[in-house]
């Protein structure tokens, strides 16, 4: 068993236009849709009407997944934009501290 035990760690996941993935993804569900319409006809006699409503479901998922990545790269870039003013301020919080700790050239002629 010792074998299959893995070696290394994993990589972290790899960050991508989600948006623009999950936006296009929807698109063309919708297109699918559309494009299988003319043809209701055709599949209501051979009984396969779900393949037109499977790609209207796509869709409709798909615009629920839109809200859902753009609420999550808004929380990212506002959970970033967080750090980088926290960080910027802990930065000037220690220069601040450390010239408090050397003493002016006034305070060394006295």
């Amino acid at each position: 068993m010792e074998k299959w035990t893995p070696k290394h760690e994993a990589p972290e996941p790899l960050e991508g236009p989600v948006v623009a993935t999950v936006v296009g993804g929807t698109i063309l569900w919708f297109v699918l849709f559309l494009a299988q319409l003319p043809f209701y006809g055709w599949f209501v006699d051979r009984g396969h009407t779900w393949w037109v409503w499977t790609p209207l479901a796509g869709a409709g998922l798909g615009l629920i997944g839109i809200w859902y990545v753009r609420g999550r790269d808004a929380a990212l870039k506002r959970h970033a934009a967080r750090a980088e003013v926290k960080d910027a301020a802990g930065a000037e919080a220690a220069d601040k501290a450390l010239s408090n700790d050397r003493p002016d050239r006034a305070d060394r002629t006295a």
